[in-house]
This record gives structure tokens, sequence and C-alpha cells, in this order.
């Protein structure tokens, strides 16, 4: 798995917050079943970040952040610190904000290649995140997981929900997968799946 340079400047700093991101991710996953035939069938499993997950999830937020950050004048060092700071800022904000969520790591045959972090509210449910590590990205895996989103929502009549930036390319995916916006804030759409009884 190849990491940035500026990932690997820091490879201990995340710990600083992690450890509580983790006892509360870990309160939270598990309260609902994963790994069905779907996912098994492409080979992929579910299971609650643990104490081992973060190096790895720093260096998934890092390649996420990656395409923008090769735009800026900044040393590795900078970019090291950056990314740190809005990894540990956005998971600050999930466990203050997010509860009845999973946080689950995506692997397939034991290795981690992304993450899958989920709400389920009595209305709908919400992909709060998921993200592969590149080498994984436009591979069908990100499509089965929705699929199977979908089969949940449809069985308990929720929408699937997911915010996404205006221009992100995963937008297109979306759509094709059957999402529509239902609200635009700024950069920001909410996008929406209606569950099939409601599907048109």
């Amino acid at each position: 798995m190849r990491s940035k340079g500026y990932f690997r400047r820091v490879p201990d700093a995340s710990r600083l917050t992690f450890s509580s991101w983790r006892r509360f991710a870990q309160e939270c996953s598990g309260r609902l079943p994963r790994n069905t035939e779907t996912l098994i069938t492409h080979g992929i499993t579910l299971r609650p970040i643990g104490a081992d997950d973060e190096r790895f999830l720093l260096a998934l937020y890092a390649s996420v952040r990656a395409p923008e950050l090769e735009q800026l004048a900044w040393t590795d060092e900078q970019k090291a610190l950056f990314v740190l700071h809005q990894f540990n800022a956005q998971s600050a904000h999930w466990r203050e904000n997010y509860h009845d969520t999973s946080f689950d790591v995506i692997e397939r045959g034991g290795v981690p290649i992304g993450r899958l972090y989920v709400a389920r509210w009595r209305d709908e449910i919400r992909v709060v995140d998921i993200a592969f590590m590149p080498e994984h990205r436009g591979s069908g895996l990100g499509s089965a997981i929705f699929r199977e989103l979908f089969d949940e929502g449809d069985r308990t009549g929720r929408p699937v929900t997911i915010h996404v930036e205006l221009f992100n390319p995963a937008r297109r995916l979306y759509e094709r997968l059957g999402f529509v916006t239902s609200e635009e804030k700024g950069i920001y759409l909410l996008m929406e799946r209606p569950a099939a009884d409601v599907v048109r």
C-alpha cells in the first residue's frame, strides 16, 4: 500500500486524539448486521474500526485529500500537519454529531481497503462517509455496497442519503445509482435514493 510522503512524516501523531474516537466508534458499531451474502460475493467484509487501524485511516484520508494538496506549494511537513489536523477535526465532528452510526473498515481478502460510516436514523439511512484507497476506486465495490444499503432501505422503508460536493466526480456515480438532489447548500448537495415503494 503506497502513501504520500507527507503522511509518512507524521506516522504516530494521530494518537493524540484517535483513542477517544476509536472508543466511540466501537461503542456505536456492531448494532446492525453486516457482511451479507452480496458483500461476501464481492470479497468484501466490514468490521468496526479497531486499535490497529489508525495508520490506515490516516493514510486513507491523506489519499482522499492528495489531489487538492498536490496543487499547493506547501512543504511535506505542512501538508502532513494539515492532513492530521483535518482528520482529527473530522473525527471529532462525527463523534459529537453522529450516534447510532456504524464506523467500519472495508476489507478485501483480510486487507483494509476503505472505510464505510453509516448513520441509521428513524427516517433515513445516511451514508456519512465512504472511501477507498486509490487502487480500489472505480472497481465496482462502492456500487455493491450502495446496493446493499438500498436493500436495507427498501426493507425498512427509508431513503438512503449522502452529502457530496457539487463538483465531486463521485456525484456522477450516485446519479447512475438512482440518487437525486434533494437539497443544495452552497457547494454541497444532499442526495437521496428513495425507498423502493416510493421510487418513481
